[in-house]
């Protein structure tokens, strides 16, 4: 299994997520760090903590089984995003109404693997 990290609850709609991971899919590490840096959506910064977890996560398992491990060496094999739930809230609105507020989350997963295991 290819390592891997997830983070679950982003207060972001998971169609804007998709919008940054989608800059990232199939890159390599070092690349996608890049990337994610200097784009100007708010997603980025929760991407990149995922990425970032991925890659300590993969050197764990290199340390774990003495196997040489380079950063360099690795891509972005593996990016999904889901929703997550709905928070469902209600807005003052004119007239004695109310108008319903949906604040939706999103999950992303990333799985970072070597070029020489392809």
């Amino acid at each position: 299994m290819a390592p891997r990290a997830r983070l679950y609850g982003v207060r972001q709609s998971a169609r804007k997520v998709r919008l940054v991971v989608d800059l990232i899919r199939g890159k390599g590490v070092n690349e996608a760090y890049a990337l994610l840096k200097f784009a100007k959506q708010r997603a980025a910064t929760q991407v990149e903590k995922v990425l970032k977890s991925a890659v300590s996560n993969a050197e764990q398992d290199a340390q774990r089984s003495n196997a040489a491990f380079d950063v360099d060496r690795l891509f972005v094999s593996y990016v999904a995003v889901n929703e997550g739930p709905t928070l469902k809230r209600f807005h003052a609105a004119s007239m004695g109404r109310a108008t319903p507020l949906h604040k939706r989350t999103s999950s992303v997963e990333i799985r970072v693997a070597s070029k020489e295991t392809t």
